[in-house]
C-alpha cells in the first residue's frame, strides 16, 4: 500500500468581508494575538489583515475568560504569538463559526506522493492522509497525484467514499489497470 500525504504549505486565507473595501479575503500574516486584561478577566483576539487594503480586524478567541481558566503555557503562547498556536486557533471550526468566516485553501497545500510507484503490480492501493483539514474533492486530488483526467479517475478508481464530495479526512482508494472497468 502506498501513502500519499496532503500537507499545508502556508496558513489559508480567510473568506471574510472587509468593512472598508468590501474585499472578501483576509490573512493572518505572521500571526499575532492581542491579549487584554480587565481585572481578573482576559480577552484574546487573533489579528487578521485585509489582503486588499491592509485594514486590521480582530477575531475573538476568548472573551471575558477568567485568568485562572488559562493554562500558563497557552497564555505564554498568546503573548509570544507562537505560530503553532496561531495555526491551531485558525483551524478551529468553533472559532470560524463564532467569527463568521470560512477558510480559503487555494494554494495553501500540496500533495506528497512517492516518486517511483508505477513498478508495483495492478491494482495499486493508496492511502491518503491529511496533516490538516484541507477540504478537497478526492477525484481532483487523485487526478493531480496520478496525472490523469478526472473522467479517467472516475473510470479507474475504486474508493470507499464519494469522489465528488469534498473530504478533509484520510481515505483509501484502489487504482485499477487502464483496461479494467469500475465495478
Amino acid at each position: 500500500m502506498l501513502r500519499w500525504v496532503v500537507r499545508r504549505t502556508r496558513l489559508p486565507l480567510l473568506s471574510l468581508r472587509c468593512v472598508d473595501c468590501r474585499s472578501e479575503s483576509a490573512t493572518t500574516g505572521e500571526g499575532r494575538f492581542r491579549v487584554n486584561a480587565n481585572g481578573n478577566l482576559l480577552d484574546v483576539w487573533l489579528l487578521v489583515r485585509c489582503v486588499s487594503c491592509d485594514r486590521t480586524r480582530k477575531l475573538t478567541v476568548h472573551e471575558r475568560a477568567p485568568v485562572r481558566s488559562f493554562d500558563p503555557a497557552e497564555l505564554d503562547g498568546y503573548h509570544a504569538n507562537e505560530p503553532e498556536l496561531v495555526a491551531s486557533r485558525l483551524l478551529d471550526p468553533l472559532l470560524a463559526r463564532r467569527n463568521r468566516f470560512a477558510l480559503d485553501w487555494k494554494g495553501a497545500w500540496r500533495l506528497d506522493t512517492p516518486s517511483a510507484w508505477l513498478d508495483e503490480g495492478w491494482p495499486v492501493q493508496v492511502e491518503v492522509a491529511f496533516e490538516d483539514p484541507v477540504p478537497v474533492r478526492p477525484e481532483r486530488l487523485i487526478a493531480q497525484g496520478l496525472g490523469l483526467s478526472r473522467n479517467e479517475v472516475l473510470r479507474r478508481i475504486k474508493c470507499d467514499i464519494p469522489l465528488r464530495r469534498p473530504a478533509s479526512a484520510g481515505f483509501t482508494f484502489t487504482v485499477m489497470a487502464g483496461d479494467q472497468r469500475r465495478m
